[in-house]
């Protein structure tokens, strides 16, 4: 196959600036080759590029994988995947730098963000992949990301599974499921604490699950991982801001918008910034069983977390405390075991 034939083609189709859809790679294959070029060059050069311009190319299996959480790309031969087991290389390649830093500059155009020189990092969501979950971006060209271009792209799957599930898988025992049922029954405001991939939203989805049908549940997240059985759930997603920088919903602003909904329960899926000013001072005018997620790898890390993300939001050290220990009456602490 001719390599002259796939650079004019994928020269013809980043310069057209129209939508790229197979259609489209298929027309600019058979244009460019203009009959010099044997349909068995043509059918190659097109399954490439279509591999190349559609969906998330070569790592697009690797996301399709039911088992996948995490696919990180150190370099064109480096490709690493996360099956909840911890990381193992894949033996998915590119063919060169250039088609990796590729991928993930038009990963991060289809979100709405710059990848450039100008702007060498981004961090993004992508819903469009053709895969059933939200995939979170991340990406760093260089010489920021010294050794070559870095892609992070992390699957949030649906959290579906309800306590007698997370029971039967050994998540904890009968009693503690006895306890975590009481939580909820009694309307108490709890956090949900873990590292990176613990389970956090996992375990408050399935608690969500518990609350009783005749409560109404308004959750606020970055992506809609929530999905706890429940017939009255109202989900509210951020949204970041397009290429100019327009148009970002934030996760402060929708706990605002959530206020005026009439919640029975406030969720905050993962308190990550200063929405905690308004989560807190919302559990104590009157919403009670409210819940969220913190990053935290224990329990004792937690003041100093949010005393931190509250500072964003203007609220003092004292304010907070004071504010928290009236808000918040449990602690959940999940982690990942080998």
């Amino acid at each position: 196959m001719s390599a002259d034939l796939v650079e004019r083609v994928r020269a013809r189709l980043v310069v057209d600036g129209a939508e790229i859809t197979s259609s489209a790679v298929a027309t600019a294959v058979r244009e460019e080759a203009g009959g010099l070029v044997g349909d068995a060059d043509v059918l190659t050069a097109m399954r490439m590029l279509q591999r190349e311009f559609l969906g998330a190319g070569v790592l697009e299996p690797l996301l399709r994988d039911p088992d996948v959480t995490d696919v990180l790309v150190t370099g064109p031969e480096a490709v690493w995947v996360d099956r909840g087991a911890g990381l193992t290389r894949s033996s998915v390649t590119f063919a060169d730098e250039d088609g990796l830093r590729r991928l993930a500059q038009r990963l991060a155009l289809s979100a709405g963000r710059r990848l450039d020189d100008a702007r060498p990092w981004v961090d993004a969501w992508l819903s469009h992949l053709g895969v059933a979950h939200a995939v979170r971006l991340h990406a760093v060209l260089p010489p920021v990301s010294a050794d070559g271009t870095c892609l992070s792209l992390r699957v949030l799957r649906p959290a579906v599974h309800d306590l007698r599930s997370l029971e039967r898988m050994g998540t904890f025992d009968a009693p503690a499921g006895h306890v975590l049922r009481s939580i909820v029954a009694a309307r108490l405001a709890f956090l949900v604490v873990g590292g990176t991939a613990s389970g956090k939203t996992t375990l408050l989805s399935a608690l969500l699950s518990e609350v009783d049908p005749r409560e109404r549940i308004l959750s606020v997240e970055e992506a809609g991982e929530l999905h706890p059985e429940h017939p009255h759930v109202v989900r509210l997603i951020t949204r970041p801001p397009n290429i100019e920088g327009a148009g970002e919903v934030r996760m402060r602003d929708l706990v605002r918008q959530a206020l005026r909904m009439r919640p029975d329960r406030l969720v905050v899926g993962e308190v990550r910034g200063s929405e905690v000013c308004e989560l807190l001072s919302a559990l104590n005018t009157g919403h009670d069983g409210g819940a969220g997620t913190v990053h935290a790898n224990s329990p004792l890390e937690v003041p100093a977390r949010l005393e931190a993300l509250a500072a964003l939001g203007g609220m003092g050290r004292a304010a907070l405390h004071s504010q928290l220990a009236a808000a918040v009456q449990v602690v959940l602490h999940v982690r990942r075991t080998p």
